[in-house]
């Protein structure tokens, strides 16, 4: 397990970096003046090809990881997922504010950052418990009550992740609809206005 110091410095580098390629961009004014920067668009729809690679790629039998080239690609894959994960998490936490508008229910506004939380969680999920699956193929614990739990628990995450995107896609759709902004403060086409 990383401590968590060092994902705490790994996620301050890349605050840092990303922070200021923004303020780089906002001064040289190539940033659009909407609610978020370019990074923060291109780190949303990054995630989205990222994602659909994962899910394309997936492992289907655990006994696939035997093959040493796929094994390293997978760890790699799931250690970069990662990194990014927390790097987005850091950037738009730290630097981006809801495009929700200011007259949103509360209870909207709750859902807004459950659903998004949920989505972090799950998205990390995946990738920690890949790592699991990965380690404990690397050990010997090819199959077991511990191998099942973990292969569990990935399957579940993964199911949770489809569920909270079918979520957020509607929402983005139901703000589209709604004209208020939010749909076009992320999504490059269809804009709608206020």
């Amino acid at each position: 397990m990383i401590p968590v110091s060092v994902c705490e410095i790994f996620g301050n580098i890349i605050f840092t970096t990303l922070n200021s390629w923004r303020n780089y961009l906002e001064e040289t004014n190539l940033i659009n003046q909407t609610r978020y920067s370019i990074i923060a668009k291109l780190m949303h729809w990054g995630f989205v090809l990222l994602f659909a690679y994962g899910v394309f790629k997936q492992v289907d039998d655990v006994a696939e990881l035997s093959d040493p080239s796929l094994f390293r690609l997978e760890i790699v894959f799931a250690g970069i997922f990662l990194i990014l994960l927390l790097g987005r998490f850091f950037y738009m936490t730290k630097t981006q504010r809801s495009a929700l508008p200011e007259n949103t229910s509360y209870i909207q506004k709750i859902a807004a950052k459950l659903v998004h939380l949920g989505m972090y969680i799950s998205l990390g999920s995946i990738a920690l418990t890949g790592l699991g699956i990965g380690g404990l193929y690397w050990i010997g614990l090819k199959e077991g009550l511990i191998m099942e739990a973990v292969i569990s628990i990935h399957e579940f995450s993964v199911t949770a992740t489809y569920w909270l995107v079918g979520v957020h896609i509607l929402a983005a759709v139901y703000h589209r609809f709604k004209a208020d902004g939010v749909w076009s403060a992320m999504v490059p086409f269809a804009k709608s206005e206020n």
